[in-house]
């Protein structure tokens, strides 16, 4: 009988490490994915990040607020957001959850966000919520507070946003005689 070498008891080791970290993830996955199936914690997204748990567990606590988003079709979605959060905050967790409704409905899809909020802004009461540094809850904005979609344009001249106008690039064309 030879006697095993170090280097075989070695990789023997690593083999060994490398199958029990392998359970081990798996046992993590699975007890995670049980966890997620609870009814309790549903509104736990499905890959959640460190955040998304801090957020919710700061939510059971007090110190976060739920906010509705009210779409322009009427229909609506919740977020999370922290009650020391600002205009900036609430847009990134309206793009997070926007991004993770698609990805569940159809897959990968790329949402322009840049050309959304040139476009759109949420309102609160009807007051366009256009400054990113701003505080929610200078604006009044509390837990359980629905905020809106709105579209609106910006001027060119003041860099403010204004009515809607209909593009006129091509109505000087036609005048030609």
């Amino acid at each position: 009988m030879t006697e095993p070498t170090s280097s075989s008891i070695e990789d023997d080791n690593v083999v060994l490490e490398y199958n029990n970290n392998n359970v081990k993830k798996a046992k993590l996955n699975s007890t995670l994915a049980a966890l997620l199936d609870d009814p309790v914690l549903a509104d736990v997204p499905k890959n959640p990040t460190l955040s998304d748990v801090d957020t919710l567990i700061s939510l059971e606590l007090g110190s976060a607020m739920r906010v509705s988003v009210i779409k322009m079709d009427n229909t609506s979605f919740d977020v999370a957001v922290m009650n020391s959060a600002k205009v900036k905050d609430l847009k990134l967790a309206v793009e997070k959850k926007v991004n993770e409704m698609e990805q569940s409905k159809m897959g990968h899809r790329h949402i322009s966000w840049k050309h959304v909020w040139r476009n759109f802004c949420l309102s609160y009461h009807n007051e366009k919520l256009l400054n990113d540094d701003g505080i929610l809850q200078d604006h009044g904005i509390r837990n359980h507070s629905q905020v809106h979609f709105m579209a609106y344009i910006m001027t060119r001249a003041s860099n403010r946003h204004s009515r809607r106008r209909k593009h006129r690039f091509f109505h000087g064309l036609n005048r030609r005689e």
